[in-house]
């Protein structure tokens, strides 16, 4: 099975400025699981034209059985996309509903600002197993290779029942069983909210990221 090299994941990102990860929260309303989507529902609405393409690094790698087409392009580059031949125009509630898919994957919403670009115009629902960033970051220990959201994950002991599920969620690593206890590791938290959204006893919820919780 084929996987990034430190040469690699070097080289790709040389082209890109930051790559943030962006918080998805979840409420619950009845039955019905509804995305408050925030800063990337922002994105979404502001743009003139948003497609969607397949996840190269899944494409390549194929160490994950996780959605291939969540990853978008907005304004320029959708055009970019579109016109290649790498992407589809899609309308907004498609979009929101590819998000979703994403989400209940498991998968990190990340915005990628690229150089010489104003504004962030791809966005990427990634894994760890496969995608170049969070590879970079948390195979490699490559800090720099993304940049955490301004909220983190705050957990409340007395309510956990460590069940483990948001364990399994965490793309970066930051939550382990020890001895049948949740052990949580604050900097490592990137502030995406995937562990919000599994915890069967609301335990985890998303504030504010402080100056003691960089990294």
């Amino acid at each position: 099975m084929v996987d990034w090299s430190r040469g690699e994941l070097e080289k790709r990102l040389n082209s890109i400025e930051l790559a943030v990860t962006i918080p998805v929260n979840l409420r619950i309303k009845g039955e019905q699981r509804i995305l408050d989507l925030s800063e990337m529902e922002q994105f979404l609405r502001k743009a003139k034209l948003i497609s969607i393409g397949e996840c190269g690094c899944r494409k390549k790698l194929h160490r994950c059985n996780a959605p291939l087409d969540v990853c978008f392009s907005l304004d320029r580059e959708a055009e970019d996309f579109v016109k290649r031949g790498l992407a589809r125009k899609v309308g907004l509630e498609e979009a929101l509903d590819a998000l979703r898919r994403a989400h209940e994957a498991g998968l990190v919403h990340v915005t990628y600002t690229l150089k010489r670009k104003e504004k962030p115009e791809v966005i990427c629902s990634c894994c760890s197993c496969c995608c170049h960033s969070l590879s970079a970051l948390v195979r490699f220990g490559m800090p720099n290779a993304v940049v955490a959201s301004k909220f983190i994950a705050d957990l409340n002991p007395e309510t956990c029942i460590n069940c483990g599920k948001c364990v399994t969620r965490c793309q970066f690593r930051a939550r382990r069983l020890e001895n049948g206890n949740l052990a949580y590791d604050r900097t490592r938290c990137f502030g995406c909210g995937l562990c919000v959204s599994t915890c069967p006893t609301g335990s985890i919820s998303l504030t504010t990221r402080t100056i003691n919780d960089s990294k």
